[in-house]
């Protein structure tokens, strides 16, 4: 392809320096750190409005980088994915790597189905699939080669395990004499389908010993190596893919996982477990961790346990306003049911054995769910009742009289007109003793019979039936509302009021 060569050719040429008596010779390995990285950069090629569908639709593997100059997040991927395209070329991928400026060619940007920034797209053959791995060099490499034909790779002699060891960290090492059976494709389809960790195999229990020290005298041995203290975990159960996924499901991440923006996708995408979150001051974090630990290593199978510095608001602050205290100094502790969509609060003192009694409530299904509330208002002299949620359930489920409820945010750009609208008609039904008007905060307050999903919304709660509230339209005038309030209290029976 145009172009192509050409960058190659400089690349080759980037790698070869001149030694004190000018004999040409390969010298990667002393290149300053920006000329490492403007060779990495060559190495991808950069797509426009003339080429990018072309190069998409003449190639069978292009993993494609949209991103903006402007973007912080773009500019901290690009290295990584400078870095990742050239481990892939010594490793001898089939992927082309690119990147689009989707500012400067939106055309192009829209052609390749570009729709955020920055975007990853692995282009299979002209069809693209959204990248799902994590944001480290390691992370996009190890993906892009599951999903290009390469989720394992051999290693057949103790150099070079030795060699991978230097690179590599994280890993999944398998012993298989003959590479062949039942078992084997077990492992070779779980490999294909965890797209976070790479997969070794070896016929060598020597080989595989330098790898994973720890290997038992096994026919075949399967064993996951991490850089955390629990270093090393053997597998032990039925050789299936989804027993061997379960197994580093339950092991990949560290017994406590302590939050960043680099490992956020990956924490935030583990939907098979319990989540403890502890958030903390960074002091206290380091106090913390090896605590925890003892309590993580109980649960490891149902509950994930991770820590977070309480000062990063981009981190801690999306998690703490789902409790309504974003504002939090302490050291807070909540935990997340993904399957049901549930949040807990510790309520308690996060002592140790506080936070392991909150893990083993949540662990057996006995804790209470948390929702949010604001502290309970003083209404006095008010037409319109303020509702929270820890006064839900007397003031309006419990209450014997028929409520109209406004549910509103203050981000509501609509709610303003309903408000004024609720308390012109609380003045004219005022004095009527069977009904109460009434607003609730839905951003600052939560209750598990209050679904609301747009804003603002008129509920009207009938005396005989708080299970069924009734809707009214936000977009009726006062005139007709109070039409409806009528009638709906004709129907109980009640006394009714004039028209406005």
């Amino acid at each position: 392809m145009e172009g192509i060569e050409e960058l190659m050719a400089l690349d080759e040429e980037v790698g070869v320096q001149q030694s004190p008596d000018g004999i040409p010779h390969q010298g990667t390995d002393k290149l300053s750190g920006a000329q490492v990285l403007s060779k990495a950069q060559r190495i991808v090629l950069e797509l426009n409005v003339d080429n990018a569908k072309r190069v998409v639709a003449d190639n069978e593997y292009v993993m494609v980088l949209g991103y903006a100059p402007w973007c912080s997040r773009s500019a901290e991927l690009m290295p990584r994915f400078a870095e990742a395209a050239t481990t892939l070329k010594e490793l001898g991928s089939p992927v082309l790597m690119a990147k689009l400026d989707a500012e400067r060619y939106p055309k192009a940007a829209s052609t390749l189905e570009i729709k955020g920034i920055p975007t990853l797209l692995l282009f299979v053959n002209g069809t693209p699939q959204t990248y799902s791995g994590g944001f480290t060099s390691e992370d996009i490499v190890i993906w892009i080669r599951k999903k290009t034909g390469a989720p394992i790779i051999r290693v057949s002699s103790v150099d070079e395990a030795n060699e991978f060891l230097k690179k590599h960290s994280k890993f999944v090492v398998g012993l298989f004499p003959g590479f062949e059976g039942s078992e084997y494709e077990e492992f070779v389809k779980a490999a294909a389908s965890e797209n976070e960790l790479q997969f070794i195999e070896s016929s060598s229990l020597e080989v595989v010993k330098v790898l994973f020290p720890e290997a038992k005298h096994t026919k075949v041995f399967i064993g996951l190596t991490k850089s955390e203290p629990e270093r090393y975990s053997a597998f032990d159960g039925t050789l299936t893919a989804e027993e061997i996924l379960q197994f580093l499901g339950d092991n990949k991440f560290p017994l406590v996982t302590v939050l960043t923006e680099l490992n956020a996708p990956k924490v935030y995408s583990v939907t098979q477990k319990l989540q403890v979150f502890v958030f903390a001051d960074a002091d206290d974090m380091n106090k913390l961790t090896e605590t925890l630990q003892g309590v993580a290593r109980k649960f490891k199978s149902k509950i994930m346990l991770v820590l977070v510095d309480i000062r990063e608001d981009n981190l801690a602050k999306p998690f703490l306003s789902l409790f309504g205290i974003e504002g939090a100094d302490d050291t807070i502790v909540t935990a997340f049911d993904y399957h049901n969509n549930v949040k807990y609060l510790l309520e308690s003192d996060p002592t140790p054995a506080n936070i392991e009694e909150f893990c083993l409530g949540l662990s057996d299904g006995k804790l209470s769910p948390f929702y949010k509330s604001q502290p309970v208002p003083s209404d006095k002299g008010t037409d319109v009742l303020a509702v929270v949620g820890k006064t839900f359930d007397d003031l309006v489920l419990k209450s014997p009289k028929n409520i109209l409820l406004e549910v509103y945010t203050p981000w509501c750009m609509n709610c303003d007109a309903t408000t004024k609208q609720v308390e012109k008609l609380a003045k004219h039904f005022k004095g009527l003793e069977n009904l109460i008007f009434a607003r609730i905060d839905a951003s600052a307050n939560e209750h598990p019979n209050l679904q609301v999903e747009e804003y603002p919304t008129l509920l009207f709660y009938t005396a005989k039936d708080k299970k069924n509230p009734i809707k009214f339209s936000t977009k009726s005038s006062s005139k007709d509302m109070a039409a409806l309030i009528n009638k709906s209290l004709k129907e109980q029976d009640d006394v009714t009021k004039d028209e406005l």
